[in-house]
């Protein structure tokens, strides 16, 4: 890995002590039956019993045992060897069967030889990926012909505004990718901000554009694309929650796409 991944596997690192004692995850809820996946990945993958599964950039787990909790054969993947050693220990606990993987995703073919009906990722990760086109190719290896691949993600539209300022939307990012990363300093997590953990994040920007035609490029046919003026999470600090649990902007702003899910399908 290079230097920027490097460091942000070390992030990562420390997040997973921080998230899985965080309430945002919520570990002792899910232990007692909780199944963490929201409505849109629940409805965009559908009825996973007795499919594989393959989830890339899995953190500690979590959406990955709930997969294996409604009947799938799961697999997860991730770079971080805190959040996989956690994840282990986690199916041991609970009795989920799950296989983890704890490596660089594009290195994955060089531990993994399988073929999977579905393919999911989810919610804060493309900004952790420096190759898209490796990405897809990732994706297209491991899909069974007409195999799914589902994945929601917050927009790339929403990134291009300042999530420090306290008040208003500002736009401070590019929204189109730039030969290097982003650097922010980190304090906690951002499912603990409070936390008094400091760190440093490197973020890539990608288009929708770039994730749509990595995807095609990679032989995959989109089949479907949704577009969602709320988050799963708190990316600006004047955000609530509503009831039914997704993050919303005040209403003095008007809707644009602050989330998107897609679908599509190997031949």
């Amino acid at each position: 890995m290079n230097e920027y991944l490097t460091s942000n596997r070390d992030l990562w690192n420390h997040w997973t002590r921080i998230n899985f004692q965080s309430k945002m995850y919520d570990v002792p809820g899910f232990k007692a039956g909780k199944i963490p996946l929201d409505a849109i990945v629940r409805a965009g993958i559908g009825d996973a019993a007795g499919k594989t599964l393959l989830h890339l950039q899995c953190h500690f787990g979590l959406d990955t045992l709930a997969w294996a909790r409604l009947g799938a054969h799961v697999t997860g993947v991730d770079f971080s060897d805190q959040a996989i050693t956690q994840a282990r220990a986690l199916s041991a606990e609970l009795d989920l069967p799950a296989q983890f993987i704890c490596c660089n995703l594009y290195d994955l073919p060089e531990q993994l030889d399988e073929k999977f009906d579905i393919v999911f990722t989810s919610h804060g990760v493309i900004t952790w990926l420096d190759d898209l086109t490796g990405w897809a190719r990732i994706i297209a290896k491991y899909l069974k012909p007409g195999g799914l691949f589902f994945m929601a993600d917050a927009h790339p539209t929403a990134y291009i505004f300042d999530d420090e300022h306290t008040d208003d939307l500002r736009v401070r990012y590019s929204y189109f990718p730039k030969p290097a990363p982003d650097r922010f300093d980190v304090q906690g997590s951002y499912a603990d901000p409070a936390n008094d953990f400091r760190g440093v994040e490197y973020a890539w920007q990608h288009s929708l554009s770039e994730i749509t035609i990595a995807l095609i490029a990679a032989g995959l046919r989109i089949i479907e694309f949704r577009e969602y003026p709320y988050l799963a999470w708190k990316m600006f600090p004047f955000m609530t929650q509503a009831a039914d649990g997704w993050w919303h902007l005040p209403e003095k702003f008007p809707p644009f796409p602050l989330m998107f899910s897609l679908k599509a399908t190997a031949e």
